[in-house]
């Protein structure tokens, strides 16, 4: 099913806007019509991006320096967006990275600053939007994570970053729909990016390999395809890729397969991405 046209004249805010899903969704987005807001960290990747997404659709993207770790910076740039736009109808809380080691290795500073980002993170860009996208009956969208669902070694900060996000939309979608707000929380499996290429203080290494196998890891492109068909169809959760699916299922009705990979997992001492050196 198509969703050309769906997002024509929609103004859409993304977080994390500067590589990987958050830019796929911001070129897929105005290729579909829609005005689009990038909001991330790196200005310079952003001024890039709009200046690809102008050359191939028309459309002016507005560039907003923005950490979401940061009191106002959300804020200023959802005000920013309605100023220039005149109204917000979509807003990706998009931004996020992922804290990997074992737990005997990570401080209470390693999850204090994944839950900052991945949670807090979150949260500030659906207080700053819900304002503006409720006047619209707009919608509002989560990425949350495979993670979310099945937790394994290694991954304890980031599970339970997702974990709390899946959390936060079952809680709130029936609030928001009071306000005729939709919220989507999207959870993807393996999709190409570069989340397994940051460190566990957020910082690109671009020079580092992609540690999964290629057959596993979804193109961007395909991925955000399946995200605006959800989307547009104000689903409560769209689930990315294949092995995702497979692995809820079996998370929820064989969870004892999860766990005894698990057990393994952790034997070998497998299951988290080293920090770079």
């Amino acid at each position: 099913m198509s969703t050309r046209g769906d997002f024509r004249g929609k103004v859409a805010l993304i977080t994390g806007a500067s590589s990987g899903i958050g830019a796929e969704l911001a070129q897929q987005l105005a290729e579909q019509g829609a005005l689009v807001t990038l909001a991330a960290r790196r200005a310079e990747v952003m001024t890039h991006l709009a200046e690809r997404i102008a050359a191939g659709t028309g459309s002016r993207a507005l560039v907003i320096e923005c950490d979401v770790t940061r009191d106002g910076d959300v804020e200023r740039a959802v005000a920013q967006t309605v100023r220039e736009r005149g109204q917000l109808d979509l807003v990706f809380a998009n931004a996020g990275f992922g804290v990997a080691g074992l737990f005997s290795r990570l401080s209470v500073a390693d999850y204090r600053r994944q839950l900052e980002t991945n949670v807090f993170g979150v949260l500030r860009t659906l207080y700053a939007a819900l304002p503006e996208v409720a006047k619209v009956r707009g919608q509002l969208v989560i990425t949350g994570s495979i993670a979310g669902w099945v937790a394994t070694p290694g991954t304890s900060a980031y599970a339970m970053s997702k974990f709390a996000l899946r959390a936060l939309a079952n809680s709130i979608t029936p609030e928001l729909a009071r306000l005729g707000v939709g919220l989507t929380l999207l959870s993807p499996g393996f999709v190409e990016s570069n989340i397994r290429r940051v460190d566990n203080r957020g910082m690109l290494r671009s020079e580092a390999p992609e540690p999964m196998p290629a057959w596993l890891v979804m193109s961007r492109a395909k991925a955000v395809r399946q995200i605006l068909r959800g989307v547009a169809r104000r689903r409560r959760e769209v689930i990315i890729t294949g092995h995702g699916r497979a692995l809820i299922a079996l998370e929820r009705f064989a969870p004892w397969i999860i766990r005894a990979v698990g057990r393994r997992m952790a034997a070998r001492g497998r299951g988290y991405r080293p920090e770079p050196v």
